[in-house]
């Protein structure tokens, strides 16, 4: 076992070798060339010798840092989102749980800045990487999902792979240089194997030499060539290998009944002899009810008493028969109804030994082999392997963010196309500082002993200075420099207008605001139509590493977070509003057994998919002159705008706001309710004078009615006295005259 293990990382070691080959180190000078003049140091010892040889100025004009850090905020300005999509219904709800969890472990990983770093060296370098582990120490030994950041120039892989997420790779391998008491410390579970590794690595000597130039602006990792521990001894350097490769291994889905426990049995027995009491009362019945019968049969002489001993024996026998079939059916029944087929899948291993079991064999239901990728990680530290795992993920933990891809794992960098114009600029800068230096200060032609050297170097620039040559010897003579053409300041302004073209990054969006547009509107327009390119790389690359980045968290958490869970997750615009989100909640029976999970994270079925633009930045005024225009129009409201502003306790505002709101639909409704009282009461008004006016019409109706009938009495009474007569005429004439100013005045009193 222990030779098998030392050929192992024997073969790593080997493959590692391989991997760094003649290309691969072709690739990191150049990407290391792009990434140095990103930290300014663009001149190499040899060019600084020979410019200060020529007594030529060493400064540059940097133009590559701003252009790059653009770059990388446009793609981090915002934090990128991701979605679960439920594949099933049953699904869907444990879905939307994902994002925050994804929101969780960026929070703990520190994922803003992780990101930013790796965007940073993708568009630097060419290639930056984002690493998904299981950091098993966190949450006191349950572990987390974290994410980290993998060093461009550690990482080797397959260079025959296509694809630009190496989906086709058929390894990847991260190679460090760490020293021993760091690695006991980083893997304490195999601290004795790594006490024993043996020897220490050497350094290209070009980094030593590099480290010790005392012109060096910057440091990188690899300049760091020496190691100290707490104790003040100087520490070995050992090589750390961590192998990824793709491999196919068979599994088992396995479908199996389970049964119940002894006290789920003991239950069931019981529910039996329940329905087989209830059964034998039944039975006993009707065996009563035909000994009866027979009994009668008997005395009427239909059988003799033999027969009728004989059957009563038969129908004993025929129901113990029954009660005892029953009893089986019912309790096959209710066992059938309590088991449970599940499905699980297995390595083909695990399969083995589980098929030897004779238990195991009893339950089994259905098993289908299938062969599924696996991500196999090695670690080796020296010559000794550690451990080997399988992940949890069929996909590389190892996500590249590529700035632009060349069909290969060499891809480039943001920086080379600008390293020409760069250069120019820097040259043309310096000829030009150079020449008015030597316009400033004069050289002189002159004859050995003509003058006083000393005197001339020290006053030959001061002005109005006495300058005296010795006697018998010709006039020094000045030698001025050759004018510069003015085509070099417009080269050095040409070189900046291609390197903003080359980039997609121009000065108005770095805020020059000599190149800025005179309109609001014409600004927005430039920064819409400035970014496509930026917008362009982030769609056809970094989202799709953003998506892997998701899968393979899914797949890491759903293989981690099996229990229940709680996670809190403060909300970035609000530092006191924190989030909580629990998975795996156990459901538990009457008797305290847990018999399910609700918001089963580990048994969902989901696909990710990453928020397209969710990562660029947002004109927040161009944003707010929006949704004031849509204000306007009605489509939203102000709570809407509000919450765009950077207004200070805005959530005080809008719990004001609402209550004012409330208050105003208070008083509309008051102010309606109101309205229709007052139509009410002047209705009221309206029937209580028509009801008046009636009343009174029947009041004079009933006088006229008793007027009419007294005269009519009279003239009856009187009716041969003409003269009496006569004056009923006139009586009633007047009288008639009298009806008709009363309804003249009912007339008037209705119009009125």
């Amino acid at each position: 076992m222990a030779e098998s293990k030392k050929k192992k990382a024997e073969r790593i070691k080997q493959l590692w070798q391989a991997a760094d080959g003649a290309t691969r180190q072709q690739w990191e000078a150049r990407s290391q060339k792009g990434y140095d003049f990103f930290l300014d140091n663009q001149l190499s010892v040899d060019e600084k010798s020979s410019l200060e040889s020529q007594g030529m100025p060493t400064f540059t004009i940097n133009r590559v840092t701003p252009v790059i850090e653009m770059l990388c905020y446009y793609a981090t300005a915002n934090q990128p989102k991701w979605q679960a999509v439920g594949r099933e219904a049953s699904d869907s709800d444990v879905a939307a749980v994902f994002s925050d969890i994804m929101a969780y472990i960026w929070d703990i990983s520190n994922g803003q800045s992780v990101y930013s770093n790796i965007l940073t060296d993708g568009i630097a370098k060419g290639m930056g990487w984002m690493i998904v582990d299981i950091d098993a120490n966190l949450d006191r030994g349950m572990g987390e999902v974290v994410l980290r950041q993998g060093e461009p120039y550690d990482i080797y892989v397959d260079a025959k792979s296509r694809h630009p997420l190496f989906d086709d790779a058929e390894y990847i391998i991260a190679k460090k240089n760490l020293p021993r008491r760091h690695l006991m410390n980083l893997l304490p579970e195999y601290a004795k194997i790594i006490k024993k590794v043996e020897g220490t690595i050497s350094y290209d000597v070009s980094y030593s030499e590099k480290a010790r130039d005392s012109q060096q602006q910057d440091f990188q990792y690899k300049d760091i060539t020496e190691s100290w521990d707490v104790e003040g001894e100087q520490d070995q350097i050992l090589e750390y290998f961590e192998v990824y490769h793709r491999e196919k291994r068979p599994y088992y889905n396995v479908f199996y009944r389970v049964l119940p426990s002894p006290e789920e049995m003991q239950q069931i027995r019981q529910e039996a002899q329940i329905q087989v009491q209830k059964m034998q009362e039944e039975m006993s019945v009707q065996l009563k009810e035909k000994g009866l019968q027979i009994q009668s049969a008997v005395e009427a002489g239909e059988i003799i008493p033999e027969r009728a001993e004989l059957e009563m024996k038969k129908a004993q026998e025929e129901m113990q028969v029954s009660l005892q079939q029953a009893e089986m059916e019912i309790t096959a029944r209710l066992q059938e109804a309590q088991s449970v087929v599940e499905q699980k899948v297995v390595s083909e291993e695990e399969f083995k030994i589980l098929s030897n079991n004779q238990e195991f064999q009893g339950v089994l239901v259905d098993a289908v082999k299938f062969f599924e990728n696996k991500i196999i990680r090695t670690c080796v530290v020296g010559d000794k392997l550690l451990y080997e795992i399988v992940l949890p993920s069929d996909k590389y933990p190892l996500i590249p963010f590529m700035y632009r891809w060349t069909g290969t794992p060499y891809p480039m960098s943001a920086v080379m196309p600008l390293i020409g114009k760069q250069q120019e600029i820097n040259k043309a800068h310096q000829l030009m500082i150079h020449n008015a230096s030597l316009s400033s200060s004069l050289r002189w032609i002159y004859e050995e002993g003509a003058i006083d050297e000393g005197y001339w170097e020290k006053y030959g620039a001061a002005p109005g200075a006495l300058l005296k040559r010795n006697p018998g010897f010709e006039n020094p003579v000045p030698v001025t420099p050759m004018p510069l053409s003015n085509a070099f300041g417009q080269i050095t302004q040409m070189d900046k207008v291609d390197m903003e073209y080359m980039s997609g990054m121009w000065a108005s969006q770095m805020g020059d605001v000599a190149a800025q547009h005179d309109t609001y509107r014409g600004l927005l327009a430039n920064d819409e139509y400035g970014t496509r390119r930026v917008k362009n790389w982030l769609k056809n690359l970094i989202e799709p590493a953003l998506k892997r980045v998701g899968e393979v968290v899914r797949d890491y958490s759903q293989a981690l977070y099996q229990t229940h869970k709680v996670m809190r997750i403060v909300q970035p615009n609000n530092i006191e509003n924190i989030q909580k989100t629990e998975i795996n909640i156990p459901i538990y029976n009457d008797y305290g057994e847990a018999i399910g999970k609700w918001n089963d994270y580990a048994a969902a079925k989901m696909d990710i998919v990453i928020v397209a633009g969710s990562s660029l930045p947002v004109n927040r005024w161009a944003y707010l002159a929006e949704l004031k225009e849509l204000l306007q129009f009605g489509v939203v409201d102000d709570i809407a705008v509000l919450a765009e502003t950077d207004i200070r306790n805005k959530e005080k505002i809008v719990q004001r706001k609402s209550l004012y709101a409330q208050l105003k639909s208070q008083i509309s409704s008051m102010e309606g309710e109101i309205k229709d009282l007052n139509g009410t009461n002047e209705t009221l008004e309206r029937q209580l004078v028509q009801s008046g006016i009636r009343e009174q019409v029947i009041k004079a109706k009933e006088r006229i009615g008793d007027i009419e009938n007294d005269e009519a009495r009279k003239i009856h009474t009187a009716a041969g006295d003409s003269l009496v007569q006569h004056k009923f005429l006139q009586r009633l004439q007047k009288e008639e005259e009298k009806k008709v100013r009363q309804k003249k005045d009912l007339t008037e009193t209705k119009k009125k």
